[in-house]
């Protein structure tokens, strides 16, 4: 098995996981819905960090509507979380040297 060490690897991936972690956790994403009736604003952990409503939607008393707009807005921050990592993990991965990445 030449070339192939099995704990240098391992190390990589470890030292490439705590990279990922790190940078994570500085990853803050934004997202609206209702033409930005509702901004969700969340970091790469998935926490919410704020929630903002604009005075009208909540004026118009449609609970319904704006429940549909928290929930569009909370879902459309989490992709984007997700797509983030899922660039920054492709990268990483790729400096691994696996085959097929």
């Amino acid at each position: 098995m030449s070339g192939f060490n099995l704990q240098e690897m391992l190390a990589q991936a470890r030292q490439q996981a705590e990279k990922l972690q790190e940078k994570m956790q500085q990853v803050v994403v934004e997202a609206s819905a209702g033409g930005g009736s509702v901004t969700v604003k969340m970091n790469g952990q998935k926490q919410v960090l704020s929630v903002i409503m604009e005075p009208d939607v909540v004026k118009s008393g449609d609970v319904e509507m704006l429940q549909d707009l928290v929930t569009a807005a909370f879902n459309a921050a989490a992709q984007k979380v997700d797509d983030a990592m899922k660039s920054s993990l492709g990268g990483m991965l790729g400096g691994l040297g696996l085959p097929g990445m």
